[in-house]
């Protein structure tokens, strides 16, 4: 699988944002079959060394379920250079399509992560792709809306089961699009 979707759950919004958790899977874009799947909770003390934290933020996760929240504050929590670092492995040699949830998000606080630790981000800048921007194709070419259809498995706002979420909704438009005539 060539595919991988991304999503990370941080204290900010901004290009620096502090980095809480790491989750990514491997996946068919044209079956939506799940493959490999990573995930890191990283502890926020460590990270907010790399990465800014904003109130409204912290507010937000503050009205999250108990469940999200709870890993927020998780005992198996590492340092952010090592998950960094896992992530790399777990992305390996292979040359990869990297989705992330918005242009301007998951891929771009998690290069300046590897850039706060001097180490190259593990995909190619040309391989990245931008899952909102699909959803509104989706929306406005085949009239599907899977993002909002599609029932969640799992715990909103824990990165791998939003990346997994991701990764099927993104197959579904992809299906869709391909099932249009233009």
């Amino acid at each position: 699988m060539k595919n991988l979707m991304l999503d990370i759950e941080t204290m900010g919004k901004g290009s620096n944002a502090a980095i809480v958790a790491i989750g990514a899977c491997f996946f068919d874009v044209e079956t939506g079959q799940i493959g490999e799947k990573f995930e890191r909770l990283i502890n926020l003390e460590n990270s907010e060394n790399m990465g800014d934290i904003d109130a409204s933020t912290v507010l937000w996760w503050m009205k999250q379920s108990d469940e999200a929240r709870a890993k927020l504050n998780s005992p198996d929590a590492i340092c952010l250079r090592t998950a960094l670092h896992e992530f790399r492995e777990f992305v390996s040699q292979r040359v990869v399509k990297v989705w992330g949830n918005g242009a301007s998000f998951d891929c771009v606080i998690l290069k300046n992560a590897y850039a706060a630790i001097g180490v190259q981000e593990p995909w190619l800048f040309y391989n990245e792709r931008d899952v909102r921007t699909l959803v509104d194709i989706g929306r406005q070419i085949a009239g599907v809306d899977p993002k909002k259809d599609l029932a969640f498995s799992g715990v909103q706002h824990s990165a791998l089961d939003d990346a997994i979420h991701q990764a099927v909704y993104v197959s579904e438009i992809y299906k869709a699009l391909r099932n249009t005539q233009i």
